[in-house]
Order: C-alpha cells, then structure tokens, then sequence
C-alpha cells in the first residue's frame, strides 16, 4: 500500500464522534445538528427538472472535457459574476465537486523529482482537511500558515521561510475561508501573486462559499488577476453547486483558469476516469444559468445570521463573517473540545471544536478556543440552538 497513508490523520467528524461517545444528551431536548457544513435548504426546482428531464443522458458514456452546453454555462456564469472572460474550450474544466477536483489537481501537479528536495504544500490553519490529505498523498510536506484574529483571519505569508518558498509548488487559499468565513482582499491576492511570481508556486483557489454572502459579493481569485492586470498563469479556481444550489449530493463543479495547467489536469482526469455524468451535466447546466435560487437562499442565511447573532453576542466572542454560513466562535473557558462536549451534553447542540480544524503549527493550534457553528439547519432549528448555547454560562 501506498506509505503516505499513514500519514493521513482521521477527518474531524471521527474525532467528534470519539470526543462525544458515552455522552447522553438530554432526550427532552430536539438534537440540533451545527457540526457539518451541509446545506438543507431545499434543492431548486430548476435544477431537479433539468435532472429529471435529462435522464437519456444515463445511456452514454461522457466526456472528460464535459458538454460544450456545460462549459459555456459556467463561462457565462463567471463573466456575470466577475466580469472575467474565459475560453471555455482550454479554460474551464468541469468537475464531480470541488473537493474530488482539488484532491486530484494536487495529484496531478506536485513533481517530487523537480528540486531534488521534498516538494512544500502550503496550507492555511485552519483548513480543509483535503489540502492536507492531497499533500501527503501526493508525497509532498504540507506547511501551515496560521490565520489569527490580529490578521483578520488572513495567512501571514511574510511568516514563512525563504527555504519553505523554494520547495514550494503548490499554495491552498480558501476564500470566503472555512472556518472564519473571511475574504481575502485585492492587496492579499496582490501579495500572493507576486510570491507565486518569484518562486513559480500554483495558487489553488478554493470559493466553494463564494455565493453565500451579506450584500458585498467576495472578491475571486481570477476577479483578482484581472484587476491586476494579469493573466491566469499559475492560477486555478474551483467551486461548486454544492453550497450554491443546495445539491451536495450532485457532486458538480468546475474549475477554470491557467489553459495550460488545465490541458495537464484534462490528461490525468482521462486517465483517472472522473468524467462527469451527462445527466448532472445538464442539472448543473441549468443551475449555473439560474441565479434566482441562489439570491433565495442568500436570503435565507442571511435571516438566520441576523436572528443569531444577537442572541451569541453576549456571552461569545466573533467576528460577523465576511462570507459562508458559519459563524468561528471563541468559546467561554477557552476549551474547545470540553465546550463541545458539554454543548452536547447539556443542550443536545452539536458544534465542531476548531482544535479539529487546525494543526499545531509555530507554537499555536489556531482553532484552539473556537467552535464552528453551521448555520445550516432551518431558521427555528438554528435559533433555538443560539438559545440553548448561550444559556451554557
């Protein structure tokens, strides 16, 4: 077998499970599930019919490169969107979600052989843990770089080594970010880029959340090159339907970006044998035509982070997100896994410990402290749970 998997640390859903065995929470009280960022709004209907009525589509083998219906969708989708114009022939590459792609393009890129050295992957802290997994697998050393409050939550980029930078191929950004839910701006994309110049690094552009916001729509990495007037090299996107359109279980998104960096990613996927299946193809061609569903269910996070908020204020310390439907909250006490487990114990609330989501890394666990909270469930749910948590004193 493959020696790197042992490498691979248990996903933070196992931990939470070992961290909440044993415990009884009060069978008086509704379960109230915060700990996964799955969405349940429901799924739009534009999207199901196109499904339902594309069924033929289940007899044919489908293309690697995905439909040309497809790919123009999303080329249209990101020229409305983000006023950015792509080819969709060599720069949008569709995709079974943005988590298969992002594990993959990592496969795909890291060259072990190319400096003689342990190639670097540098990740945020916290993270998803995908980056790391996808480092490892590919045989490279993940880098962490925190993303503290006193930095909005933003990687610190001048903490990291000369020697790290040289070894470096590949950089993970997530912005809206999961946990925190911020958003990078012109000058950290500014940044980033210039490093990515001076040491030929690909930044992996992780906007999975990038559609559920407040009224300012988040700056995307491609957006980003544009107005710098750049163009995509070393640059790939990646989203997803999942959070967008409320269809997690469709597994559908694209990735766009540097044309020759995607040939490369084309090739692998060949071989890889992940072509998108031509019935979701055309859902996900009428999802990204439709913005309708999406300003719903903006609206409908929106209700739920004004209804909450309030009520965590008092007793919790955060920051509203920029982004995303999760709230980064500094738990009172400072122990994370102790405070999930009595959230648990006592309120029948799951929450997900940040512990979880971050690694030790230059003296500090970053999610230390924090629990993230998926405002996910419906709006009464989600109330009710703000209640319960905050009565925890």
């Amino acid at each position: 077998m493959n020696p790197h998997l042992t490498q691979l640390q248990p996903y933070p859903f196992e931990r939470l499970r070992a961290l909440l065995a044993g415990v009884t929470p009060p069978a008086d009280l509704k379960p109230i599930a915060l700990q996964i960022g799955e969405p349940k709004h429901a799924t739009p209907t534009v999207v199901t019919e196109a499904l339902t009525h594309s069924l033929a589509g289940l007899a044919a083998y489908p293309s690697t490169l995905g439909s040309a219906e497809l790919r123009a969708a999303c080329a249209h989708w990101l020229e409305r969107r983000y006023g950015v114009s792509t080819n969709p022939d060599s720069e949008i590459l569709p995709v079974n979600g943005s988590r298969e792609a992002l594990f993959a393009f990592t496969q795909a890129l890291i060259d072990p052989s190319r400096s003689g050295e342990r190639p670097v992957v540098i990740s945020p802290n916290p993270f998803y843990q995908i980056y790391e997994g996808a480092a490892l697998l590919a045989g490279a050393e993940p880098y962490y770089v925190n993303c503290l409050a006193e930095n909005r939550f933003q990687p610190d980029w001048t903490a990291v080594p000369e020697t790290v930078w040289q070894r470096t191929q590949l950089v993970f950004v997530c912005s809206p970010g999961n946990p925190t839910g911020a958003v990078m701006s012109l000058a950290d994309w500014q940044a980033l880029f210039e490093l990515s110049d001076r040491y030929g690094f690909t930044i992996a552009s992780d906007e999975c959340y990038s559609e559920i916001h407040f009224g300012q729509a988040p700056l995307g990495g491609l957006e980003a090159a544009v107005k710098l007037g750049r163009g995509f090299e070393r640059l790939v996107m990646f989203t997803s339907l999942s959070k967008r359109s409320n269809v997690p279980g469709l597994r559908s998104g694209f990735v766009a970006g540097d044309a020759a960096l995607l040939k490369h990613f084309l090739l692998y996927r060949t071989y890889h044998g992940c072509a998108m299946n031509p019935t979701v193809q055309a859902a996900s061609t009428a999802a990204w035509r439709d913005e309708a569903h999406v300003e719903d269910n903006r609206r409908q996070y929106a209700e739920k982070f004004a209804a909450v908020m309030p009520i965590l204020a008092p007793v919790f310390e955060f920051d509203e997100p920029d982004a995303s439907f999760y709230l980064w909250v500094r738990v009172p006490g400072g122990d994370d896994q102790a405070y999930a487990r009595r959230a648990f114990a006592e309120a029948n609330v799951t929450v997900l410990p940040g512990s979880f989501l971050a690694r030790d890394a230059h003296g500090v666990n970053p999610g230390a402290g924090y629990v993230r909270l998926a405002l996910v469930a419906p709006l009464a749910d989600c109330v009710e749970a703000a209640k319960r948590l905050a009565a925890l004193r």
